[in-house]
């Protein structure tokens, strides 16, 4: 017997389908179900690659008896925090200030009004480690709302009044905040094992992207031997598939051996782009290997039939966490033979006690890569039982994607990376965006409900203007301008650079979220901020720059205070310190145009095309009916090179 959740456009509403819990979408039919029932709402909060909503699921969710309490005493809403990040948020702010921490799956108790007074995350279903068990919070919770009704509902609207938003004082962020943020980070730093503070230890991505424009802009030793030793650590440890490239989530512990298996688009996607970076200023073979391979990855396994890139892979596979990626000696053994399963063992630190649970071990790299090892134990994995796929296509984490492979296409020489990106331009234009707004998601190229948030409109418009960068085509710049001028006039608050994470017309929550953190992905303000810096140093109106300016002093006090959640933000305004760089290149060169995507500064743009075919190359003519290239900062513009030897040395960084 299915549920309300049937009918779901999200993988994640759809594995709670055929639960006994009599499940709601979120709606506003369920908190009037809620109203006329006189009885709380239990928020359920999580996402399709989860390991612990699923083990919440089994233990709780398919438990008749638990099934059946939940359903008499409470309206049981389900929510996919990917397809609703401004309920994930107002809500999760909720459960970090009532328990101290967050995650998933988080479980909020609300008013029928919506208001939260009670939240956590992960419940077990008996009493363990001081932790009461679900059922107990349940009954607890039934409890209060009968015999203390009045206090229950005051105590939910003093919650919603102390969450209400207050933005930060803007704050320049200049050279010295920049290079203060370098220090800062160095604190943090973990000079044994790379990355940023302990376990559990998650990609730096952003805070990585603003370490290689940083050094770029300055020669700071420090910022690139950080980046380096990191994307060494993470390349070659478990978080990264050695097979069949592509990174987990995060590490499990702080020496990036063991992984949470999950992948995810938006942490490949951000990664690409930092692999891509670094390798144009660190000659590595390494490094470019795990950007042909990520790429790769990107089409292979998480490419849709319709042209999108699916949200991620699961942890689980039949229910048991990694079975599909780790080994043993003996499984070596048997794939490749006595002396080539040693050479494995060896090259991948795979032991007899192993490094992971019943005596397997995660795969990294001690060695020089084999392909052909690489390739027989690859075809052997994919004969075992696979991970599951969350297929629904995300508009922003899509715009990362489209970002990362149009410009790794242009760096690397790869057409097919950039055809991919267009590919999923294309369909996130031709269904996500109706009557000229943007919805979150789709799947199976049906477009869903939930209304576009302000990172899809800054990531998406950012994966748009790389698309541009390295086709050429000005429709690209085009529509990223339109969506660009749509965020401005929707998201922005009343004060100069405040933004909302969500429109002024979008559903009323009991709060409108506005984070400015980067955490996992960037904050829908840095998003934006970016892509508006981007988009005037490509012909775009100065206003954009002038916004841009504006919400980035906004960031600033975050930016100076906690840098490793400013990563985007600290990344964009290097950009701007910068310049940023504009290469344009006019004239059939192909030399100049390699010569200027291997040379251009992070942040920077590369325009390439017939004079007056694009924005950046009106009024650059050819010289002396040779191609050229114009090299600009800030704006100000040298003198046309005509060879590549002028370009490089134009476009010289330190290194």
């Amino acid at each position: 017997m299915t549920n309300r959740l049937a009918s779901s456009t999200s993988p994640y509403l759809l594995q709670h389908a055929d639960n006994p819990v009599d499940w709601w979408p979120w709606s506003p039919e369920a908190f009037e179900e809620a109203r006329e029932r006189g009885v709380p709402v239990l928020l359920s909060v999580g996402y399709a690659a989860c390991h612990w909503c699923h083990v919440m699921a089994h233990e709780s969710f398919e438990d008749e008896a638990t099934a059946a309490y939940m359903n008499e005493h409470f309206v049981n809403v389900k929510v996919d925090r990917e397809e609703r990040p401004d309920v994930d948020a107002v809500y999760m702010a909720v459960t970090q200030a009532l328990s101290g921490h967050g995650g998933w799956p988080m479980t909020c108790f609300l008013t029928s009004d919506g208001e939260p007074f009670y939240a956590g995350t992960y419940f077990p279903p008996s009493p363990r480690h001081g932790m009461p068990s679900f059922r107990q919070v349940l009954e607890a919770i039934d409890h209060a709302w009968r015999e203390q009704g009045d206090e229950v509902r005051e105590s939910a609207a003093g919650i919603v009044s102390q969450l209400a938003f207050k933005p930060l004082p803007q704050s320049t962020v200049d050279d010295d905040v920049l290079a203060g943020a370098v220090v800062s980070l160095l604190g943090h730093f973990d000079r044994s094992n790379g990355g940023f503070g302990g376990a559990p230890k998650f990609p730096p991505s952003m805070v990585l992207e603003f370490l290689l424009r940083h050094h770029e802009r300055t020669g700071s030793v420090e910022a690139l031997s950080m980046a380096r030793a990191t994307c060494d650590a993470m390349a070659n440890g478990g978080l990264y598939d050695q097979l069949a490239g592509g990174f987990a989530r995060y590490s499990v512990d702080a020496a990036w051996v063991v992984p949470h298996f999950e992948k995810m688009l938006y942490d490949n996607a951000l990664l690409l782009r930092v692999y891509t970076h670094l390798s144009r200023r660190a000659d590595n073979p390494r490094y470019r290997a795990v950007v042909r391979e990520t790429a790769e990855f990107l089409l292979r396994d998480l490419g849709t039939p319709e042209g999108g890139f699916a949200a991620s892979l699961d942890a689980d596979t039949e229910g048991v966490e990694g079975s599909t990626y780790v080994w043993t000696p003996a499984q070596l053994v048997e794939v490749l033979g006595m002396a080539a399963g040693a050479r494995a063992a060896e090259l991948y630190g795979v032991t007899d006690e192993g490094t992971f649970e019943h005596g397997s071990s995660t795969l990294r790299m001690f060695g020089t890569p084999d392909p052909e090892i690489a390739a027989k134990l690859l075809e052997a994995r994919d004969r075992r039982p696979q991970p599951g796929r969350d297929d629904k296509v995300v508009t922003a984490w899509n715009g990362l994607a489209i970002a990362a492979l149009a410009e790794a296409g242009a760096v690397f020489g790869e057409p097919r990376w950039v055809e991919a990106a267009a590919r999923a331009a294309s369909l996130v234009l031709d269904v996500h965006l109706v009557d000229g707004r943007l919805l979150r998601t789709s799947r199976n190229g049906v477009v869903g409900t939930a209304a576009g948030v302000l990172e899809d409109y800054g990531c998406f418009a950012d994966g748009l203007l790389a698309l541009h960068q390295a086709t050429g085509e000005v429709r690209w710049f085009t529509v990223a301008g339109e969506l660009l001028d749509t965020a401005l006039a929707r998201f922005a608050g009343d004060e100069p650079g405040v933004y909302y994470d969500t429109a002024d017309d979008a559903e009323a929550l009991v709060q409108r979220p506005s984070d400015p953190s980067d955490n996992a992905s960037p904050s829908g303000a840095s998003s934006l901020a970016s892509a508006l810096v981007t988009a005037s140093v490509l012909g775009g109106p100065s206003t954009y720059r002038d916004a841009a300016e504006a919400a980035v002093a906004r960031a600033g006090l975050l930016a100076a205070r906690e840098p490793r959640f400013a990563g985007n933000w600290l990344a964009v305004a290097e950009a701007m310190a910068l310049g940023p760089v504009q290469v344009a290149v006019v004239g059939d060169a192909s030399d100049l145009v390699t010569a200027a995507w291997t040379g251009v500064h992070g942040g920077g743009v590369v325009v390439a095309g017939a004079p007056d075919s694009a924005p950046l190359l009106a009024d650059r003519p050819l010289v002396d009916g040779a191609p050229a290239a114009y090299v600009c900062r800030g704006y100000v513009c040298d003198r046309p090179v005509t060879s590549v030897e002028d370009l490089t040395a134009a476009l010289a960084v330190h290194r």
